[in-house]
Protein backbone atom coordinates (compact mmCIF):
# COMPACT_ATOMS: atom_id res chain seq x y z
CA UNK A 1 0.00 0.00 0.00
CA UNK A 2 0.86 3.53 -0.78
CA UNK A 3 1.23 5.96 1.67
CA UNK A 4 0.41 8.66 -1.08
CA UNK A 5 -2.82 8.88 -3.03
CA UNK A 6 -2.38 8.24 -6.93
CA UNK A 7 -3.23 10.75 -9.14
CA UNK A 8 -6.60 11.15 -10.77
CA UNK A 9 -6.51 12.63 -14.47
CA UNK A 10 -8.87 13.39 -17.12
CA UNK A 11 -7.58 13.05 -20.82
CA UNK A 12 -9.32 14.93 -23.71
CA UNK A 13 -8.34 11.96 -25.92
CA UNK A 14 -9.33 13.55 -29.44
CA UNK A 15 -8.53 11.76 -32.40
CA UNK A 16 -6.90 8.33 -32.35
CA UNK A 17 -4.25 9.24 -34.95
CA UNK A 18 -2.65 11.25 -31.86
CA UNK A 19 -1.28 7.59 -31.11
CA UNK A 20 0.73 8.04 -34.07
CA UNK A 21 0.94 11.89 -34.89
CA UNK A 22 3.45 14.48 -32.93
CA UNK A 23 1.86 17.56 -32.15
CA UNK A 24 0.99 19.39 -28.75
CA UNK A 25 -1.36 17.30 -27.27
CA UNK A 26 1.06 14.35 -27.39
CA UNK A 27 3.77 15.98 -26.35
CA UNK A 28 1.79 17.24 -23.29
CA UNK A 29 0.66 13.29 -22.78
CA UNK A 30 4.46 12.81 -22.72
CA UNK A 31 5.44 15.15 -20.72
CA UNK A 32 2.86 14.05 -18.05
CA UNK A 33 4.48 10.16 -18.32
CA UNK A 34 7.76 11.41 -17.22
CA UNK A 35 6.09 13.79 -14.46
CA UNK A 36 4.16 11.20 -13.50
CA UNK A 37 4.62 8.96 -9.85
CA UNK A 38 4.61 5.28 -11.21
CA UNK A 39 1.37 3.64 -10.09
CA UNK A 40 0.63 0.19 -9.04
CA UNK A 41 -1.69 0.18 -11.99
CA UNK A 42 -3.97 2.01 -13.99
CA UNK A 43 -7.94 2.34 -14.56
CA UNK A 44 -9.10 3.62 -17.96
CA UNK A 45 -12.96 4.75 -17.81
CA UNK A 46 -12.90 5.40 -22.09
CA UNK A 47 -15.69 6.66 -23.26
CA UNK A 48 -15.55 3.84 -26.00
CA UNK A 49 -16.57 1.24 -23.92
CA UNK A 50 -19.95 2.25 -23.67
CA UNK A 51 -22.53 0.06 -22.08
CA UNK A 52 -25.66 -0.84 -20.46
CA UNK A 53 -24.63 -0.99 -16.46
CA UNK A 54 -20.91 -1.12 -15.21
CA UNK A 55 -18.50 -4.09 -16.67
CA UNK A 56 -14.87 -4.12 -16.13
CA UNK A 57 -11.75 -6.20 -17.34
CA UNK A 58 -10.11 -8.80 -15.37
CA UNK A 59 -8.05 -10.35 -18.52
CA UNK A 60 -4.45 -11.53 -17.53
CA UNK A 61 -3.74 -10.02 -20.85
CA UNK A 62 -6.74 -7.96 -22.35
CA UNK A 63 -6.96 -7.78 -25.85
CA UNK A 64 -5.95 -4.78 -28.20
CA UNK A 65 -9.66 -3.55 -29.95
CA UNK A 66 -9.12 -1.45 -32.79
CA UNK A 67 -12.56 0.44 -32.72
CA UNK A 68 -12.24 3.03 -35.27
CA UNK A 69 -12.88 2.97 -39.50
CA UNK A 70 -10.99 4.49 -41.95
CA UNK A 71 -7.70 5.70 -40.49
CA UNK A 72 -4.24 4.96 -42.23
CA UNK A 73 -2.79 1.14 -41.33
CA UNK A 74 -0.37 2.12 -39.36
CA UNK A 75 -2.93 2.37 -36.56
CA UNK A 76 -4.16 -0.92 -36.86
CA UNK A 77 -0.65 -2.25 -36.42
CA UNK A 78 -0.41 -0.46 -32.74
CA UNK A 79 -0.03 -2.87 -29.86
CA UNK A 80 0.04 -1.55 -26.20
CA UNK A 81 0.57 -4.97 -24.39
CA UNK A 82 0.42 -3.80 -20.90
CA UNK A 83 -0.51 -6.61 -18.87
CA UNK A 84 -3.99 -6.80 -16.86
CA UNK A 85 -4.92 -6.32 -13.23
CA UNK A 86 -7.10 -9.12 -12.49
CA UNK A 87 -6.41 -8.06 -8.42
CA UNK A 88 -7.45 -4.60 -9.03
CA UNK A 89 -10.34 -5.38 -11.31
CA UNK A 90 -12.16 -7.49 -8.99
CA UNK A 91 -11.82 -5.25 -6.21
CA UNK A 92 -13.02 -2.63 -8.57
CA UNK A 93 -16.00 -4.45 -8.97
CA UNK A 94 -16.39 -5.06 -5.19
CA UNK A 95 -15.62 -1.17 -4.56
CA UNK A 96 -19.01 -0.44 -6.63
CA UNK A 97 -22.69 -0.65 -5.02
CA UNK A 98 -23.75 -1.25 -8.37
CA UNK A 99 -23.60 -4.51 -9.70
CA UNK A 100 -20.75 -4.49 -11.83
CA UNK A 101 -20.26 -7.52 -14.85
CA UNK A 102 -16.92 -8.80 -15.45
CA UNK A 103 -16.52 -8.79 -19.33
CA UNK A 104 -13.13 -9.88 -21.14
CA UNK A 105 -14.55 -9.73 -24.79
CA UNK A 106 -13.25 -6.27 -24.44
CA UNK A 107 -10.02 -5.02 -23.42
CA UNK A 108 -7.94 -2.00 -24.25
CA UNK A 109 -9.98 0.37 -27.08
CA UNK A 110 -8.40 3.37 -28.72
CA UNK A 111 -9.58 5.61 -25.36
CA UNK A 112 -6.89 3.66 -23.53
CA UNK A 113 -4.52 2.67 -25.72
CA UNK A 114 -4.07 6.23 -28.12
CA UNK A 115 -3.02 7.87 -24.56
CA UNK A 116 -1.28 5.29 -23.14
CA UNK A 117 1.05 4.72 -26.00
CA UNK A 118 2.51 8.44 -25.99
CA UNK A 119 1.74 8.69 -21.91
CA UNK A 120 3.64 5.75 -21.09
CA UNK A 121 5.00 3.91 -23.88
CA UNK A 122 7.08 1.19 -22.00
CA UNK A 123 3.31 -0.44 -21.59
CA UNK A 124 5.06 -2.38 -18.30
CA UNK A 125 2.47 -0.99 -15.86
CA UNK A 126 -0.56 -3.10 -15.65
CA UNK A 127 -4.07 -1.50 -16.91
CA UNK A 128 -7.87 -2.57 -16.77
CA UNK A 129 -11.29 -0.95 -17.97
CA UNK A 130 -14.09 -0.18 -16.46
CA UNK A 131 -16.83 0.76 -18.95
CA UNK A 132 -19.08 3.96 -19.77
CA UNK A 133 -23.06 2.88 -17.79
CA UNK A 134 -25.40 4.14 -20.63
CA UNK A 135 -28.38 3.74 -18.16
CA UNK A 136 -26.53 5.96 -14.89
CA UNK A 137 -27.14 9.86 -14.93
CA UNK A 138 -24.40 11.99 -14.23
CA UNK A 139 -25.18 12.01 -10.33
CA UNK A 140 -24.90 7.85 -11.00
CA UNK A 141 -21.69 8.34 -12.31
CA UNK A 142 -20.08 10.54 -10.24
CA UNK A 143 -21.50 8.64 -7.16
CA UNK A 144 -19.40 5.57 -8.55
CA UNK A 145 -16.05 7.67 -9.12
CA UNK A 146 -16.59 8.42 -5.16
CA UNK A 147 -16.79 4.60 -4.82
CA UNK A 148 -13.32 4.27 -6.79
CA UNK A 149 -11.47 6.86 -4.04
CA UNK A 150 -9.87 3.76 -2.17
CA UNK A 151 -8.18 2.48 -5.13
CA UNK A 152 -6.09 5.42 -5.28
CA UNK A 153 -4.26 4.52 -1.58
CA UNK A 154 -3.46 1.34 -2.97
CA UNK A 155 -1.48 2.98 -5.83
CA UNK A 156 -4.15 3.00 -8.91
CA UNK A 157 -3.66 5.52 -11.27
CA UNK A 158 -7.56 6.79 -12.28
CA UNK A 159 -7.92 7.70 -16.02
CA UNK A 160 -10.91 8.93 -17.43
CA UNK A 161 -10.37 9.16 -21.19
CA UNK A 162 -12.92 11.33 -23.49
CA UNK A 163 -14.27 15.22 -24.87
CA UNK A 164 -15.54 17.78 -22.95
CA UNK A 165 -16.72 18.71 -26.05
CA UNK A 166 -17.61 16.29 -28.22
CA UNK A 167 -20.28 16.80 -31.26
CA UNK A 168 -19.09 14.57 -34.46
CA UNK A 169 -21.91 16.18 -36.41
CA UNK A 170 -20.87 19.54 -36.37
CA UNK A 171 -16.98 19.03 -37.09
CA UNK A 172 -15.29 21.46 -39.17
CA UNK A 173 -11.98 19.62 -40.21
CA UNK A 174 -10.89 22.87 -41.04
CA UNK A 175 -11.08 25.00 -38.24
CA UNK A 176 -8.51 25.48 -36.00
CA UNK A 177 -10.15 26.55 -32.20
CA UNK A 178 -13.99 25.68 -31.51
CA UNK A 179 -17.20 27.38 -32.40
CA UNK A 180 -18.00 30.14 -29.68
CA UNK A 181 -20.31 27.20 -27.78
CA UNK A 182 -18.00 25.00 -27.69
CA UNK A 183 -15.61 27.30 -26.17
CA UNK A 184 -18.08 28.38 -23.87
CA UNK A 185 -19.57 25.12 -22.74
CA UNK A 186 -15.56 24.07 -21.85
CA UNK A 187 -14.94 27.36 -20.11
CA UNK A 188 -18.22 26.76 -17.93
CA UNK A 189 -16.55 23.17 -16.83
CA UNK A 190 -13.01 24.49 -16.01
CA UNK A 191 -14.76 27.71 -14.04
CA UNK A 192 -16.60 25.49 -12.53
CA UNK A 193 -13.98 22.38 -11.73
CA UNK A 194 -10.90 25.03 -10.69
CA UNK A 195 -13.34 26.41 -8.41
CA UNK A 196 -14.34 22.73 -6.66
CA UNK A 197 -17.82 23.30 -7.75
CA UNK A 198 -17.92 20.09 -9.22
CA UNK A 199 -22.21 19.99 -8.40
CA UNK A 200 -21.92 22.19 -11.62
CA UNK A 201 -20.58 19.62 -13.60
CA UNK A 202 -22.75 16.96 -12.52
CA UNK A 203 -25.52 19.78 -13.64
CA UNK A 204 -24.33 21.17 -16.26
CA UNK A 205 -27.33 21.73 -18.19
CA UNK A 206 -26.55 24.53 -16.27
CA UNK A 207 -24.71 26.05 -18.64
CA UNK A 208 -27.77 26.89 -21.12
CA UNK A 209 -27.70 26.36 -25.08
CA UNK A 210 -23.88 25.57 -24.84
CA UNK A 211 -24.66 22.24 -22.72
CA UNK A 212 -27.48 21.24 -25.35
CA UNK A 213 -24.73 21.53 -28.34
CA UNK A 214 -21.94 20.21 -26.32
CA UNK A 215 -22.53 16.54 -27.50
CA UNK A 216 -25.56 14.39 -28.21
CA UNK A 217 -24.67 11.44 -26.26
CA UNK A 218 -22.44 11.99 -23.17
CA UNK A 219 -20.08 8.91 -23.46
CA UNK A 220 -16.97 11.34 -23.73
CA UNK A 221 -18.37 13.33 -21.21
CA UNK A 222 -19.04 10.77 -18.52
CA UNK A 223 -15.32 9.83 -18.03
CA UNK A 224 -14.85 13.04 -16.44
CA UNK A 225 -17.55 12.59 -13.88
CA UNK A 226 -16.46 9.10 -12.93
CA UNK A 227 -12.67 11.10 -12.74
CA UNK A 228 -14.29 14.16 -10.75
CA UNK A 229 -16.13 11.72 -8.33
CA UNK A 230 -12.39 10.31 -7.42
CA UNK A 231 -10.79 13.93 -6.48
CA UNK A 232 -10.18 13.76 -2.94
CA UNK A 233 -11.06 17.87 -1.15
CA UNK A 234 -7.41 18.14 -0.31
CA UNK A 235 -6.77 17.67 -4.33
CA UNK A 236 -5.00 20.29 -6.21
CA UNK A 237 -5.91 20.75 -10.47
CA UNK A 238 -3.88 21.84 -13.49
CA UNK A 239 -5.37 21.96 -16.38
CA UNK A 240 -3.47 20.99 -19.64
CA UNK A 241 -4.27 20.94 -23.37
CA UNK A 242 -6.60 23.61 -22.76
CA UNK A 243 -8.00 23.88 -26.67
CA UNK A 244 -11.18 23.38 -28.65
CA UNK A 245 -9.96 21.98 -31.82
CA UNK A 246 -12.34 21.60 -35.57
CA UNK A 247 -15.11 23.68 -34.08
CA UNK A 248 -16.53 20.71 -31.38
CA UNK A 249 -14.38 19.16 -29.75
CA UNK A 250 -12.26 20.07 -26.82
CA UNK A 251 -9.06 18.51 -25.78
CA UNK A 252 -8.42 20.03 -22.64
CA UNK A 253 -7.68 18.14 -19.79
CA UNK A 254 -7.24 18.04 -16.06
CA UNK A 255 -4.63 16.51 -13.72
CA UNK A 256 -5.53 15.90 -9.53
CA UNK A 257 -2.90 15.36 -7.42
Amino acid sequence: MQNKRSPVIFVGHGSPMNAIEKNPFTEKWEALGRELPRPEAILCVSAHWYTDGSRTTDAEAPRMIYDMYGFPDPLYRIVYNAPGSPHFARLTADLISDEVQIDNRWGFDHGTWSVLCRMLPAADIPVFQLSVDRRADAQTIFRIGQELRPLRKEGVLILGSGNVVHNLARINWDMEGGYPWAEEFDSYIKTSILAGDFDNVVHYERAGESSRLAFYTPDHFAPLLYALGAVEAEDSVSVFNDDCVMGSMSMTGYLFQ
